[in-house]
């Protein structure tokens, strides 16, 4: 990689405007061989392919200065949501340590024709897609209309998200130590109009993540928009104790923490 993980993370931003240069074809397929390789804890297979906008006829209202896609689409299945978000989110990671440009796109975008070209099948989901280039200069003045308009740049606090044995004690930077680090590079993570579903309690060696529900999420299938961004949280996590050296053991055990209505227990990390 160009930068090494927690810089990647750190300087990443959506990008829906490119410079208009198209990627070198070597780096194109890289990147998807890194697609292909990529995995998650939940096990859920995915198929990646890269898509031309000029050839399958794809558009999107949102992205100007490039005509090269990823997509991604696997069958409906249990966790099928953060498998997805993290084996994505690892690709995005990828990217944008090599200076290339990404956004998550779910609905901003001719669905239909983008499905049309994965061949998507019955029992199949494609989640998201994303352009890939290299970021213009300067954004168009509706890219810095949308961010603003989901503060994109912002965050919730430290202390909003993270918390000391049970969601009655806020975990401060100080408290957390050594795994500040971990726990800020999950608060940088992209999310669904920007809000960061993600809670971990830490215990110990335990970090227990837990997705904040909000309406308007789940749809009449009930398929969980929100646990595509737990997906992405688990793996920011993951990359960093791949970066600091250390042993993150996945867990599905539900620790039987109280804790609020509106959060639901998604997974574990144990770290060695």
């Amino acid at each position: 990689m160009g930068k090494n993980t927690s810089e990647a993370i750190r300087g990443r931003r959506s990008v829906r405007t490119f410079n208009g240069q198209a990627l070198p074809e070597e780096e194109k397929q890289e990147i998807l061989r890194f697609a292909q390789e990529a995995s998650s804890p939940f096990g859920n297979t995915i198929e990646w392919r890269l898509l031309d906008a000029k050839e399958q006829g794809l558009t999107s209202p949102v992205i100007t200065g490039t005509d090269t896609w990823i997509a991604g689409k696997m069958k409906r299945a249990a966790h099928a949501e953060e498998a997805f978000g993290y084996a994505f989110e690892r690709v995005v990671i990828y990217t944008a340590a090599q200076g290339v440009g990404t956004t998550w796109i779910a609905g901003t975008m001719d669905r239909a024709a983008f499905e049309r070209a994965m061949d998507l099948a019955e029992d199949e989901v494609m989640p998201c897609v994303s352009p890939l280039g290299y970021p213009a200069v300067k954004m168009t003045l509706r890219e810095s209309v949308l961010r603003k308009g989901v503060r994109a740049d912002t965050r919730l606090p430290f202390e909003e998200l993270f918390f000391d044995g049970g969601f009655d004690a806020p975990l401060s930077r100080e408290k957390a130590g050594a795994l500040a680090e971990a726990l800020e590079l999950v608060r940088l993570g992209p999310s669904a109009v920007n809000r960061q579903p993600w809670r971990i309690v830490v215990c110990g060696d335990d970090a227990h993540f837990y997705e904040k529900k909000r309406k308007g999420f789940v749809d009449a299938g009930g398929w969980d928009i929100q646990k595509i961004d737990m997906g992405i949280a688990l793996c920011h996590f993951a990359l960093w104790a791949e970066e600091a050296g250390r042993t993150a053991e996945f867990r599905m055990e539900d620790p039987g923490l109280v804790h609020p209505e509106d959060t639901e227990y998604i997974a574990s990390y144990r770290l060695g």
